[in-house]
């Protein structure tokens, strides 16, 4: 399973135990900083960018959005797909 975690910091000991705990399950997990998102609005084919790249195969997604940026990070979590 392909898992997104949305942090702002891959380095925090929450965000770190999800990577190891999803590892540790055999499932393949890579942390996203949400911020670093752009949502590409289009009829037929929206998407997510990072860092220029499309975010693609993805099974599951967990949010890890602090209250700064809710509104913006529920966005993101609602389009990835």
């Amino acid at each position: 399973m392909n898992i997104v975690v949305l942090s702002r910091d891959a380095k925090l000991y929450s965000t770190k135990r999800l990577v190891e705990a999803c590892g540790a399950r055999g499932h393949v997990a890579r942390v996203i900083d949400h911020v670093k998102c752009d949502i590409v609005i289009e009829r037929k084919n929206p998407q997510i960018l990072y860092k220029g790249r499309s975010v693609v195969d993805v099974d599951a997604v967990i949010p890890r959005i602090g209250a700064s940026v809710t509104f913006y990070g529920k966005e993101i979590v609602r389009s990835v797909r």
